[in-house]
């Protein structure tokens, strides 16, 4: 049974335009919540122009909320980047560069919302993914950069609840997103068929309506 009704809700979805934030971004609708769409790259279909990499993201999405619709009901990060190889060949660069996206784009983001969620008791939703919880061979920086994801939103969720502001961990199995074919290095293995896009949304947003703390990937399992 749902326990947060997101009719009339602003939410904000960074990486809007992306293979998974785009049926977040329609879910999201479908309920009748007013979806900020953010992205690194800007266009039309984008609302703000984000870039995760830069601590002051959350500022410009503040900013912005503020002034256009005076509230914030939601983030869901959907935006990450990928990177294959074994680690002694994977670029210092690379590194650097999946943890600043996939780590440290989400904590820095979670602290700028956090007094604008607070006022509306709001969620904080980030995007994981199953290597949280399996980290893999020849993915170790990309595998690593998401298990500190997971374990800062585990640590906000705790500090959060003070605040009334639900935030969930999401880690879906391999979703055909077609991030898998833009790796920042290196070239991905073969993978079995992955879940559906749309599916993947239908459960993220489900679960910030029954207000889950956090969503596994054997809770993807059919």
């Amino acid at each position: 049974m749902a326990t947060r009704d997101l009719k009339g809700a602003v939410v904000a979805v960074v990486g809007a335009t992306g293979g998974l934030g785009q049926p977040i971004v329609a879910a999201l609708a479908e309920r009748g919540a007013t979806v900020v769409r953010c992205n690194r790259s800007g266009g039309p279909d984008s609302d703000l122009t984000i870039d995760l990499r830069d601590s002051r993201s959350g500022d410009l999405l503040v900013e912005h909320v503020d002034a256009t619709h005076g509230r914030l009901d939601g983030v869901i990060v959907a935006a990450g980047i990928v990177a294959f190889g074994d680690l002694v060949d994977t670029d210092d660069v690379v590194v650097e560069e999946l943890f600043l996206t996939n780590a440290m784009g989400p904590i820095w983001l979670a602290k700028r919302v956090a007094p604008l969620l607070a006022a509306s008791q709001g969620f904080f939703v980030n995007l994981s993914g199953v290597v949280a919880e399996a980290p893999m061979p020849g993915m170790a920086a990309y595998s690593a950069s998401k298990a500190a994801a997971a374990a800062a939103t585990e640590a906000i969720r705790r500090e959060f609840r003070r605040m009334k502001v639900t935030v969930i961990d999401v880690r879906p199995p391999h979703t055909e997103t077609g991030l898998a074919t833009r790796p920042l290095a290196g070239e991905a293995p073969k993978m079995p068929q992955g879940l559906e896009p749309a599916t993947v949304a239908e459960r993220v947003v489900t679960a910030i309506e029954r207000g889950d703390t956090a969503v596994a990937s054997t809770d993807f399992a059919s």
